[in-house]
């Protein structure tokens, strides 16, 4: 069987994890970011949905066979 992560990952993974669960215990709540921050993710995402659906420039790529 393939070992797909080694020893040293596994913890590392393990450990990201526990901090995880573990820090939003500790860790005093945080103020609202201000508007503009929360806006950069929408606009991401607009920018990522716009290069999705425009179509593509692929006229120069087709090969054409006759058989």
């Amino acid at each position: 069987m393939v070992q797909f992560f080694s020893i040293g990952s596994v913890l590392v993974l393990a450990a990201l994890a526990a901090s995880m669960v573990v820090l939003p215990l500790l860790l005093p709540p945080l103020p609202p970011p201000p508007l503009m921050l929360l806006l950069f993710p929408v606009g991401i995402m607009a920018a990522l949905m716009f290069l999705a659906f425009s179509p593509a420039e692929a006229a120069g790529n087709v090969v054409v066979y006759a058989v």
